[in-house]
């Protein structure tokens, strides 16, 4: 086994290179996460996609390669699948949580799942999600358990793949990010019907739509979210794509505030993952804030088929969210 003969597909020059079929994909992939592959043909191959541009087929064929080795979901299918895999400090406190437990409140089960890297305090997904409510497994047995009782989850990535976890760090070795990034937005580890993605870039809007339909994804939507998380920002119009069974849609959310409404309030309780806490109990108050997670909630449940259209969406949140139950988390 050898990744050579598809590092020689992808980099024979501008007239006769080519993309790797889903097959060669998926078994370019099973010899990366087997660590099986020199790892010069690894970080060629991965740069090689990178520069010609990834296509669905090669990312299908790096999720069923993914699939294959992960560790089995143990439990019942989520409603809904939350990948969080986004990087950086440019963004703030991960107000998306809170939507996804105003979602798992509602009655949908959701798995988020991940890793994230180069996050400050302000930014981090996994020192924020005590204080969202949101309880982490350490194993897969135990996430399942979690999201039976409480309704939602989440699945650290080192858990379900630890091998995924590996090659995903190469990152801090080529310098750039990889097809590994956008594949594990598209995992969906436990099998959830509904799949909701942020990206950062927007083309990736349309790859990772069109991979989830070759992949046989019953429902998903990916919108240019903070930082490339699924999150709306509520003072603009965001463009949302996806599938829902064998339709494609492609439409906008419109804005839930003025666009002069500004950002978040100033000051020290905006800098803390304590605040996510703080809002959910209504202790401390924020109009954009709550516009976050209202917004973000109305297009998963939108997702979810919960609401015909974004503008019931958007009234179905903004009830669920004045009406759910104000006890402090952790």
């Amino acid at each position: 086994m050898s990744l050579a003969k598809y590092v020689h597909a992808m980099g024979r020059g501008p007239s006769r290179a080519r993309h790797l079929t889903r097959d060669e994909a998926r078994d370019a992939m099973t010899q990366i996460l087997a660590g099986t592959a020199a790892p010069e043909a690894v970080g060629a191959l991965l740069m090689l996609m990178r520069y010609r541009g990834e296509v669905p087929e090669e990312l299908a064929g790096f999720v069923d390669a993914l699939r294959d080795r992960a560790a089995p979901w143990t439990g019942l299918a989520p409603a809904l699948d939350w990948p969080s895999f986004a990087a950086g400090r440019s963004r703030g406190l991960p107000w998306f949580l809170l939507a996804a437990r105003l979602i798992a409140g509602a009655g949908y089960p959701v798995l988020l799942h991940g890793w994230n890297s180069h996050q400050g305090e302000e930014a981090s997904v996994r020192l924020a999600l005590p204080h969202a409510g949101i309880r982490r497994g350490e194993t897969m047995a135990a996430t399942a358990d979690i999201m039976a009782r409480d309704g939602i989850a989440y699945l650290p990535l080192e858990v379900v793949s630890a091998e995924a976890l590996r090659v995903l760090k190469l990152r801090e070795i080529l310098g750039l990010r990889s097809a590994v990034n956008t594949s594990l937005r598209l995992f969906n580890p436990a099998g959830a019907p509904a799949s909701v993605q942020g990206v950062f870039h927007p083309p990736y809007r349309g790859l990772q739509t069109d991979t989830s339909a070759l992949l046989g994804q019953p429902r998903q939507a990916v919108l240019k979210g903070a930082g490339g998380e699924f999150e709306r920002a509520p003072a603009k119009d965001i463009a949302l794509m996806g599938i829902f069974g064998a339709d494609r849609f492609d439409t906008t959310l419109p804005p839930l505030l003025p666009e002069a409404t500004g950002r978040l309030a100033d000051g020290p309780a905006f800098a803390k993952p304590q605040a996510l806490a703080w809002l959910w109990a209504g202790t401390v108050t924020d109009e954009y804030a709550e516009a976050i997670v209202i917004g973000t909630a109305a297009a998963a449940l939108h997702v979810l088929g919960a609401a015909p259209d974004i503008a019931t969406a958007d009234g179905l949140a903004k009830r669920l969210w004045t009406e759910r139950a104000r006890d402090r988390a952790a």
